[in-house]
């Protein structure tokens, strides 16, 4: 750690959070390097620390918090200086504001909450040439349509007039990526900054990062809790656990060797596409669950539970004047079918209708045409108690564990509210039902007097799902249920709807963009895009041998953590220029055999499609 040219050195940082009657030492003595020209990957789950680290360079941390140690910044556009000591400069002083922002720059996680929502994009991006820069409003503007240009917007100058709602979630984050880099910064902090996207968006934005990081010789600090992404894009490690460096070091090493027990255990509950069948995730606290407690026998598999065929829904946007504006089709003639006790997985990008058509199932939304049904009863033509009765067999768990819980009841009214609404049993049954249900989701039943704020993001999920599990269902859709969560909280929460499954007899729809985690949990897998099924088999075929375009592009663009499988970033793009047999007004389901079908142009046949 006594190189002197290191770009960036961290000594014996502290970062310690006062309370109420005691404090919380969010980094304990850490110290690591940054090189230059070189990417950095600070890894490690959630609370470990990794993101105060990065607001600390930045001086963003927040002003109750009590920093010690030292982090060392030796600019090289200051070739005769001294390095600077971060820690001792004030806050909001003009010294660390020269720094912040010019020759340090950050990629934020949540993009949306990041950018302004009242000023356009290329306002954001022309403020930091406004404090930073001398040059002219002309020279700015043109340099700030360059940058967006080198970050992938093919109208750069329409964008810079857009406001960041108008634009998706990649989009975003690549706006983000140009505010970051338009000082021209000798390191850039990237936070997160793909664990909201899509993983063809996701593929897209590492290839991004690692072109502009090499064309501009600057160094990068990636913080994240993904292992393919570090895999991917990183030259030196530093594994996080509880506040503490563990493990530090070139990439290759700890990869293929890694010495502390946290970072193999971290290896282990990553899913991943060579798991043999049966085999089970490994998260680092296993959860105990006592699934008998819910008192049910498992259901036999006797034919199909749930038949869904040609839904359709369609959204007209917002507009004004004179003219309506033309409703936009979400989703094209989707059909499945489940059988009892069996996973369909459902995956695609964000906007594919993935979401929508789960919404329709639990009758959320209506749709504009098509049939579901559930063991042969029309689930979207019941009307009254007919309906309460649906409604007890289909749950849904959502992405979201926070806004998806009220924070203003306790644990144990969420649980019981759907006993109430449905008129099941007395106020004791109910509380007996209740904490039954927090011991099969593995949380003691104490945790029943307290709110949703106070659980972490895994536990609010487990909430989640004990809700769902409430009234007894049958058939469960679970839209991104592991999303939001840490590799290692998301091997407990997927073990656990295997372990529910098994013991419960129950059927899920599993929503994802992440096809190794429905690799893991799916026994058919459908793929959506643009609407449409483009293809759907069983698992073991569509992961091995897809027949789709698109299928194999979502396929190319998973990260793996693994050093021998990198990102293939040339078979990504051309496995997206799709064969005109894929293409056309007129397309129509083909059956390869063995459940396996791909939606292709009328009269072409196996060979064609796999050629």
């Amino acid at each position: 750690m006594s190189d002197f040219r290191d770009l960036l050195r961290i000594e014996n940082l502290n970062v310690v959070f006062p309370l109420y009657g005691g404090r919380i030492q969010a980094v304990r003595d850490a110290s690591l390097r940054i090189l230059p020209g070189r990417v950095t990957t600070l890894v490690g789950q959630s609370g470990s620390g990794k993101s105060v680290i990065g607001r600390c360079i930045m001086g963003l941390q927040p002003k109750y918090a009590q920093v010690s140690g030292n982090i060392m910044f030796d600019d090289p556009a200051r070739d005769h200086s001294l390095p600077v000591d971060l820690t001792r400069l004030p806050q909001d002083g003009r010294q660390i504001r020269a720094i912040r922002g010019n020759r340090i720059g950050m990629i934020f996680q949540e993009p949306m909450s990041s950018l302004s929502p009242v000023h356009t994009i290329g306002n954001q991006i022309d403020e930091a040439l406004r404090i930073h820069s001398v040059l002219s409003p002309r020279e700015r503007a043109e340099r700030v349509e360059a940058m967006l240009a080198d970050v992938g917007f093919r109208d750069p100058a329409r964008v810079m007039q857009m406001y960041p709602f108008e634009l998706s979630g990649g989009m975003r984050q690549r706006a983000m990526v140009a505010m970051a880099l338009i000082c021209d910064p000798a390191l850039l902090i990237a936070d997160e900054p793909t664990t909201a996207l899509d993983v063809t968006i996701q593929g897209q934005l590492l290839k991004l990062l690692r072109k502009l990081q090499e064309r501009r010789g600057m160094a990068m600090l990636l913080i994240t809790h993904d292992l393919g992404v570090v895999a991917n894009l990183s030259d030196e490690v530093v594994v996080m656990y509880r506040g503490e460096v563990v493990e530090a070091g070139p990439t290759q090493p700890i990869f293929r060797q890694p010495r502390h027990p946290y970072l193999r255990a971290l290896m282990d509950a990553v899913p991943h596409f060579d798991m043999p069948p049966g085999e089970r995730l490994r998260p680092l606290v296993p959860a105990r669950v006592d699934v008998a407690s819910l008192g049910r026998a498992v259901q036999p598999c006797q034919g199909p539970v749930l038949q869904v065929s040609g839904l359709v829904k369609s959204f007209a946007p917002r507009g004004g004047g004179l003219r309506r504006p033309q409703a936009v089709r979400v989703v094209d003639d989707v059909g499945f079918t489940i059988a009892r006790g069996q996973t369909l997985g459902l995956v695609g990008e964000s906007g594919s209708g993935k979401t929508t058509v789960g919404k329709m199932i639990v009758r959320a939304i209506t749709p504009d045409a098509g049939r579901v049904t559930l063991d042969g009863q029309d689930m979207l033509a019941a009307q009254g108690p007919a309906l309460m009765a649906l409604r007890r067999r289909v749950q849904m768990v959502f992405q979201d564990p926070v806004s998806s819980l009220s924070p203003h009841m306790t644990v144990g009214s969420i649980l019981t509210e759907p006993l109430e609404v449905h008129g099941i049993g007395d106020r004791t049954s109910r509380r007996a039902r209740a904490r039954d249900l927090m011991r099969a989701v593995g949380l003691p039943d104490r945790d029943l007097a307290r709110y949703p704020h106070s659980f972490s993001g895994g536990q609010r999920q487990r909430i989640g799902i004990a809700r769902a599990l409430a009234l007894g269902p049958e058939l469960i859709v679970c839209d991104e249920a592991t999303s939001a969560l840490d590799v290692s909280v998301q091997a407990q929460v997927l073990n656990l709807l295997k372990d529910l499954q098994r013991d419960l007899g129950l059927t899920y729809l599993f929503i994802s963009h992440n096809l190794a985690v429905v690799n893991y949990m799916a026994d058919q897998v459908a793929v959506m895009q643009g609407g449409r099924i483009v293809e759907i088999g069983p698992r073991e075929v569509i992961m091995r041998d897809p027949v789709h375009p698109y299928t194999r592009a979502l396929l190319a663009a998973v990260p793996y953590p693994d050093l021998d499988r990198p990102l293939d970033f040339a078979t990504l793009a051309a496995t997206q220029e799709w064969a005109p047999v894929f293409v056309g007004p007129q397309l129509a389901a083909l059956d390869l055999g063995a459940g396996h079908q791909v939606l292709a142009r009328p009269g072409a046949d196996a060979a064609q499609v796999r050629a």
